[in-house]
C-alpha cells in the first residue's frame, strides 16, 4: 500500500479518449514530473489542461484531474489523465509514470485498496464486479443496490444481533454481580437465532432471483430434424439467424442468439435436430445438442403438429432428465388444436412461426414459468454472489447446532461458541473478517484499471 499504482482504467483502442488512472501518496509528484503545469498546490477535484512532455517534447494534449485525499475512490490521492484515444499515445503516457515512480497496479488493485482503506465493504466491491458484467438492465438494477450499501446494511443488522447477544453473555460470565445485567436464557438465544435464521432464508430464497437476474436464463430448443427449430429461433430474435430450409439436418450446429424478457437477459439455443445419423458432421451435431440439453435451465421441446407425437419423439423425450420442459406443438397453422396425452403434464403451447401473435404467447408462457414479472416488479434487493450465498448457507448450518446444543442442554457458555462462529460467517460476507488470500483472490479478477 506504500506503492503508488497506475493503469489504464479503459480500453485501449481507437477511441476519443483513454483515462490513465494513479493512486498514491506520489500521485501529484509523478504526474507533475511528466506534465507541463505545476498541480502540486492544486485544489482538490480540479480539472487541468496541458501536456504531458518528456525532455521538452510534447507527448500528448491532454485533461488531467486531481483527486487529494481522503476525498477519493481509494482514500489516497488520485490522478486522473484523459488522453487521446488509441495505443501509441496512452502506452507512451504509462511508460513515463512507470519510469517516474509508479508501478503497474495489479488486477482490481484500486478497488482492493478502496476496501482496504475503509471506503467499500467486500458486497460493494463484489456488486461493482456484477456491475460492470452486467447485461441487462435488471442485473445493472441488482449490482446498485448491492453498491448503495442496501445487502451490507442487511447483513450488518444480524451481526449486530448476534454481537449484542455474545456482549450479554460475556456479561453474565465474567460479572454475575452485576443486577442490571440482561440475563441471558436459552429461550433469548433461541429467539435470536430464529429472527437471524428467518431472515437468512428470506436472503437465500430471494437468491435464485438474483441468480436468474445476473446470469440469465439458458433455453434450449430440441426436437428431431425438420419440426421447425430453427423457424422458432429467428421468430423469437426476430432476425434470420439460423438457416431454415426444408432439407433435414440443415443446423449441423448449435446457432445461438439473445434476447430480454421482462428485463432478464435470455441465451436461446437452437440445436441440431436430434436423429440417428451416418453423417459425421451431423452425428457431432446431435451430440452437442444431447450435452447442451444438460445446462439448459427450459427445453423448449419442439413437436411437428402436422406429424403428431412418433417414437423419434419420445426417444428424444426420454433424453431429457430432470429439466423444467415445455412442450411446444409447431405449425399450428396445419393443426390448430393438437394436443399429446402423454404429454399433459408438462406445460405446452401451440404456436406457429407465421403468427407473431402466439410467439408473444411464447415469451408470456416463458416469462410465467419463470414469474419474471416479479422480478421486474421488485426492488432488486437480491444476492447472487456465490460466495455470498454459501456463507448464508453456513449459518444456517450454525445456527441448527446451536438449537440442537439448547435441546441438549448444554451451558450457556458453550453454547457460545457457536454464536460466535455465527457473527464470524456473517462477518465474513461483508469482510470485516477473512483471510488475506481470500481478499487477494477476490480482487485478482478485475481489470487492471478497476
Amino acid at each position: 500500500m506504500e506503492d503508488t499504482i497506475a493503469a489504464v482504467a479503459t480500453l485501449v483502442g481507437e477511441s476519443s479518449i483513454n483515462v490513465i488512472r494513479l493512486s498514491g501518496k506520489e500521485s501529484i509528484n509523478i504526474a507533475n514530473k511528466i506534465f507541463s503545469k505545476d498541480i502540486s498546490n492544486v485544489k482538490s477535484h480540479t480539472v487541468h489542461y496541458g501536456f504531458i512532455m518528456e525532455n521538452n517534447e510534447k507527448i500528448d494534449e491532454v485533461l488531467l484531474t486531481v483527486f487529494l485525499s481522503p476525498k477519493t475512490f481509494t482514500r489516497e490521492d488520485v490522478v486522473e489523465i484523459s488522453t487521446h484515444g488509441g495505443s501509441t499515445s496512452v502506452n507512451k503516457v504509462m511508460e513515463l509514470l512507470l519510469s517516474n515512480g509508479a508501478r503497474l497496479a495489479e488486477p482490481g488493485e484500486f478497488l482492493k485498496r478502496a476496501f482496504l482503506n475503509g471506503r467499500i465493504d467486500l458486497t460493494q466491491a463484489e456488486a461493482v464486479s456484477d456491475l460492470i458484467s452486467s447485461q441487462s438492465e435488471s442485473s445493472r438494477k441488482m449490482a446498485i443496490r448491492g453498491i448503495d450499501k442496501t445487502i451490507y446494511n442487511i447483513i450488518n443488522e444480524l451481526k449486530e444481533k448476534v454481537l449484542s447477544l455474545i456482549a450479554n453473555i460475556e456479561v453474565n460470565i465474567d460479572y454475575p454481580e452485576y443486577e442490571d445485567a440482561v440475563v441471558v436464557t436459552k429461550e433469548m438465544i433461541k429467539e435470536n437465532t430464529e429472527y437471524i435464521n428467518n431472515k437468512i432464508n428470506k436472503l437465500l430464497k430471494n437468491s435464485k432471483k438474483g441468480l436468474l437476474v445476473k446470469n440469465g436464463l439458458k433455453i434450449v430448443i430440441v426436437g428431431k430434424p425438420n419440426v421447425g427449430k430453427s423457424s422458432i429461433l429467428n421468430s423469437l430474435l426476430n432476425e434470420e439467424k439460423a438457416i431454415v430450409t426444408d432439407v433435414k439436418g440443415t443446423t449441423r450446429d448449435i446457432v445461438e442468439g439473445n434476447l430480454l424478457i421482462e428485463g432478464i437477459k435470455i441465451d436461446i439455443l437452437d440445436t441440431a435436430g436430434i436423429r440417428k445419423t451416418e453423417d459425421i458432421v451431423e452425428s457431432i451435431g446431435v451430440s452437442r445438442s444431447v450435452n447442451a440439453i444438460n445446462d439448459a435451465d427450459l427445453v423448449l421441446f419442439v413437436i411437428d403438429s402436422s406429424d403428431g407425437f412418433t417414437d423419434e419423439d419420445e426417444e428424444i423425450l426420454n433424453k431429457i432428465n430432470n429439466k423444467e420442459v415445455l412442450v411446444i406443438y409447431n405449425k399450428s397453422d396445419l393443426n390448430e388444436n393438437y394436443s399429446e396425452e402423454k404429454l399433459t403434464k408438462y406445460n405446452h403451447l401451440n404456436i406457429s412461426t407465421f403468427d407473431s401473435k402466439k410467439i408473444d404467447k411464447l415469451k408470456e408462457k416463458i416469462s410465467d414459468i419463470f414469474d419474471l414479472s416479479s422480478i421486474a416488479e421488485s426492488n432488486y434487493t437480491y444476492i447472487s454472489n456465490a460466495r455470498q450465498i454459501a456463507l448464508l448457507n453456513n449459518c444456517v448450518d450454525i445456527i441448527k447446532e446451536i438449537n440442537s446444543a439448547i435441546e441438549n442442554n448444554l451451558e450457556i457458555d458453550m453454547i457460545e461458541i457457536d454464536v460466535k462462529r455465527l457473527w464470524e460467517k456473517l462477518s465474513e460476507i461483508t469482510g470485516d473478517v477473512g483471510s488475506d488470500d481470500l481478499i487477494n483472490e477476490i480482487f485478482s479478477k478485475f481489470c487492471l484499471g478497476k
